[in-house]
């Protein structure tokens, strides 16, 4: 089953549980009418988290192998300072002012709980955040550090996080983190999305010479 089919499931779970929510809140007699009441209420509020809860994973993307998830390439602004250029494998692209020695992307990786892992649905990626780093440490512990926010702004609530601190049913959540790479001027690195998280990998002579010089 295609990843972004999940989304329309729950919407569709949620339109049924508001017209059986409804059904049952226009439904008449008593004591039996509180206790409809009751349900009709409750139902209406899991259609209402689950619409939130689709509208927030409908921003991840579908991943089973190694895949592709962005591009970062680099050129230098001053000593410790780099812009950083993040482009998307929709096209988007943003740069980012990064101080240090170092990058790294991280990103948020959600995976389906049993019945929905059963049914084949893959795992799914949203880039988190890009950063910065310092070779020494005296200059991690004085110098100014940078970290931009990638993702997109959660919808109500945060599924991922929800996921992340053990309150979901629905999914399992966990960061996947590129390994710190050296910044260098011209660099151009991919970033790919697997099982085992990030993998960035240079892409050009400027980046392979940045590492070989690393190393």
């Amino acid at each position: 089953m295609n990843y972004t089919l999940a989304p329309l499931i729950l919407f569709a779970f949620s339109l049924f549980f508001v017209l059986a929510g409804a059904w049952i809140l226009l439904r008449q007699k008593w004591l039996l009418q509180w206790l409809k009441g009751t349900g009709g209420l409750l139902l209406v509020g899991m259609a209402v988290y689950l619409s939130v809860f689709a509208l927030n994973i409908y921003g991840y993307r579908e991943y089973a192998q190694e895949v592709p998830v962005a591009t970062v390439s680099f050129r230098q602004s001053g000593e410790q300072s780099f812009i950083a250029t993040v482009t998307r494998t929709d096209g988007v692209a943003e740069d980012f002012r990064l101080k240090g020695d170092q990058w790294q992307l991280d990103a948020r990786i959600l995976k389906w709980k049993v019945p929905f892992a059963l049914l084949g649905l893959k795992p799914g990626y949203q880039l988190d955040r890009i950063s910065g780093r310092y070779y020494a440490l005296e200059d991690e512990r004085s110098l100014d550090r940078t970290v931009y926010s990638l993702h997109r702004d959660p919808v109500g609530f945060d599924v991922w996080k929800m996921a992340k601190d053990g309150w979901s049913l629905i999914i399992d959540a966990r960061y996947g983190s590129a390994a710190y790479l050296p910044m260098a001027d011209g660099a151009l690195f991919e970033v790919t999305a697997g099982q085992t998280g990030l993998v960035a990998r240079p892409m050009n002579g400027s980046a392979q010479q940045a590492i070989s010089g690393w190393n």
